[in-house]
């Protein structure tokens, strides 16, 4: 399927999404926990027990940043005005969360997206996505969400011999993280169980790519694959655990880039390089050694212990 000629691309980035209010509570913020495998291994493990339970009298349950995923997901329906494509073909690329303000164990959420990258790639078009989610009663920002989606088959719009390319920030281009050649400052490793995918779907991403066997054949894989969303969940709480030390409010910015599929019931070793108060990332697939994810979070500072 190509893009029919008379799409406009100026149209698209122009266009006003309807703002999207998302209510959340910390059942909501638990159902996440576990379904990027918090206490799966350990039902009373000390270093997250805090984020499903109230554990030593605390007041809220902890809330890993992760979750502002869950947001973004929430809020955008991706219909996109006079873009065609099959949503069975659509790719996540990559992820950028920017957190401003710790999260509440629950609230409601004002949610404003906008186009912030759309290029033409001939037989595909990669478009970004950016969600800025405010407490509602409030009006503080909460955090940003970047999304980059590979549309195969989308592209071919371009009206000139040069292919049509905007970026909202040209000056932060996307390109890959450097993953150092050097020993990793940490490693952790962990399972996934085999109904991953679906504890996870219930946080909102109801694809049937997760779930189906039928659907994820169509879209080229042996049976369905984990979210994206939920693998980068496991490396972003590796990270917390084994280099914030368990404090997820440690956590500015996480930086994703999705290289492969994870079929549930595989182990995700990550492994960890920490430079200043950048960690980068990568997270392989034992039974395959292949590398699924890479990237970075970056820290508001370093654990004492370290």
């Amino acid at each position: 399927m190509g893009q029919t000629s008379d799409f406009d691309p100026n149209l698209l980035i122009s266009h006003k999404f309807p703002e999207v209010a998302h209510s959340y509570s910390e059942r909501d913020v638990i159902l996440y926990a576990l379904g990027v495998g918090a206490c799966a291994r350990d039902a009373v493990d000390e270093n997250e027990l805090k984020y499903v339970y109230h554990e030593d009298g605390q007041q809220f349950i902890q809330v890993l940043p992760t979750f502002a995923a869950v947001f973004a997901v929430a809020s955008f329906d991706f219909q996109l005005p006079g873009l065609e494509y099959d949503p069975r073909l659509l790719l996540h690329g990559q992820q950028y969360i920017e957190i401003h303000k710790s999260f509440p164990s629950s609230g409601c959420i004002q949610n404003k997206a906008s186009i912030s990258g759309l290029h033409d790639k001939g037989k595909a078009a990669i478009v970004e996505i950016e969600i800025e989610s405010y407490e509602k009663e409030s009006g503080e920002l909460l955090c940003k969400n970047r999304m980059t989606t590979y549309l195969r088959g989308a592209g071919g719009f371009s009206k000139s011999s040069e292919p049509y390319s905007y970026s909202k920030y040209p000056n932060q281009p996307v390109s890959a993280v450097k993953v150092p050649k050097s020993q990793p400052f940490v490693v952790f490793g962990d399972c996934t169980q085999p109904s991953q995918a679906l504890l996870y779907r219930l946080s909102g991403d109801y694809s049937p790519l997760h779930s189906d066997p039928g659907f994820a054949k169509i879209a080229g894989f042996s049976r369905p694959i984990l979210h994206g969303l939920c693998t980068l969940g496991f490396a972003v709480r590796a990270i917390i655990r084994c280099i914030c030390r368990g404090d997820p409010n440690m956590v500015k910015n996480v930086q994703a880039r999705f290289l492969l599929h994870v079929y549930p019931g595989e182990t995700l070793i990550t492994e960890m390089w920490l430079q200043g108060l950048r960690v980068v990332y990568q997270t392989k697939v034992k039974e395959r050694s292949r590398t699924v994810l890479s990237g970075y979070v970056d820290l508001s500072r370093l654990a004492s212990s370290l």
